[in-house]
C-alpha cells in the first residue's frame, strides 16, 4: 500500500511566504488545509486511519516499511516560545527552509553544512487503548504514534500491538534527516509517500511497539519521565531475550549491559522516548 503524507511545514500560503516556490509545494498539500475542518489535537497531519482486515485487540500489526519516497525538495525546521527542549533559552519563533537534493541525498543545511538524508516518518501508530478516547498526536504511546524514531528508515519493520478491531493505522509526520532528542521540537520536516506491507500476527499480545532493522533488534519505552521510559525500553529488551532469544532473564539483563545501546529518541513530545538497540551480529550460529 502507497500512502502519501504532509509535512508540518504548513499551508502553501506560509511556505510562500517563508520563500519556497509553488512549484516545489506537492499537489496533495493545499486541499487539506482547505477542506478539512474536523481537526483532532496535536500539530500533525496524519494519513489514516487504515482498517487492517483481521486484526483484533490482543493481535501484533506488523508494518514493514518497504519504500519511502521524499515529494518535495525542501524540508522545513522550526523552533517557538515555549516549545522545545530549550524553552527559556528561545523566548522567540524561527523558521529554516532547507533545500533538499534528492539525487544526492543531502540537505543543504547552511553554506558548508551538508547532511545526508535518511528519511522517516516520524508518526506511525494504531488506535489507543479503548477508553483512551481521541488523543493528542504528539505524545507517543503504547499504541506507537509520535515516536520520531531516526531508526524506522525504509527496509524496517515496527511491531505494534494491537488495540481495536481493524488497528486503524496512521502515519504522518514525515522527516528527511533527525538527530536523536529532536532537542528544538522538529526535525528536517517533509512530503513523504510510504510504501507498506502489514501483516497480522494473531493472539500476540505484545505491550509496547518494537522494531526490527537490518542490524538491529529494537525496543522502545514511551513516559513523561526519562527515567521511566529508560525504564521501559530496557525492560522490554529483557523481555524480547528472553522470549525471542531464550535466555534466561539473568542473561538477558547482563546481554543487554555489555551489548545493547539504550539511545534517546526524543525529549520534546510530552511523552518522552528511549530505544533500546540490540545487534544481531552478536547472534552467531553454533
Amino acid at each position: 500500500m502507497r500512502i502519501q503524507t504532509l509535512s508540518t511545514c504548513g499551508s502553501n500560503d506560509r511556505l510562500e511566504k517563508e520563500g519556497v516556490a509553488a512549484a516545489d509545494i506537492p499537489t496533495y498539500n493545499e486541499p487539506i488545509f482547505q477542506e478539512v475542518k474536523d481537526k483532532g489535537p496535536g500539530g500533525h497531519i496524519l494519513t489514516g486511519p487504515v482498517a487492517i482486515a483481521e486484526a483484533e485487540p490482543g493481535d501484533v500489526l506488523e508494518v514493514q516499511i518497504l519504500k519511502i519516497d521524499i515529494d518535495a525538495p525542501f524540508a522545513c525546521n522550526g523552533f517557538g516560545p515555549g516549545r522545545g527542549f530549550l524553552p527559556n533559552d528561545y523566548p522567540y519563533g524561527k523558521t529554516k527552509i532547507i533545500p533538499l537534493d534528492r539525487e544526492r541525498m543531502m540537505a543543504k543545511f547552511a553554506p558548508g553544512i551538508e547532511i545526508p538524508l535518511h528519511p522517516f516518518f516520524g508518526s506511525m501508530g494504531v488506535a489507543p487503548p479503548e477508553g483512551a478516547g481521541r488523543i493528542d498526536s504528539a505524545p507517543p504511546w503504547m499504541h506507537a504514534g509520535n515516536m520520531d524514531n531516526k531508526e524506522l528508515v525504509a527496509g524496517t519493520t515496527l511491531y505494534i500491538p494491537v488495540h481495536a478491531p481493524g488497528a486503524l493505522f496512521e502515519v504522518g509526520d514525515g522527516h528527511a534527516g533527525q538527530g536523536n532528542g529532536e532537542v528544538d521540537i522538529t526535525a528536517m520536516e517533509t512530503f513523504l509517500t510510504g510504501t507498506f506491507r502489514f501483516v497480522v500476527h494473531k493472539d500476540q499480545h505484545l505491550l509496547w511497539p518494537r522494531a526490527e532493522t537490518p542490524k538491529y533488534y529494537i525496543s522502545m519505552g514511551f513516559s513523561p519521565d526519562l527515567k521511566e521510559a529508560t525504564t521501559l525500553a530496557v525492560r522490554d529488551m529483557i523481555n524480547f531475550l528472553v522470549e525471542e532469544k531464550h535466555l534466561s532473564r539473568d542473561e538477558a539483563y547482563m546481554l543487554t549491559s555489555v551489548a545493547v545501546d539504550v539511545d534517546i529518541t526524543q525529549l520534546v513530545d510530552g511523552n518522552v522516548g528511549v530505544h533500546a538497540m540490540c545487534p544481531k551480529n552478536i547472534f552467531v550460529k553454533q
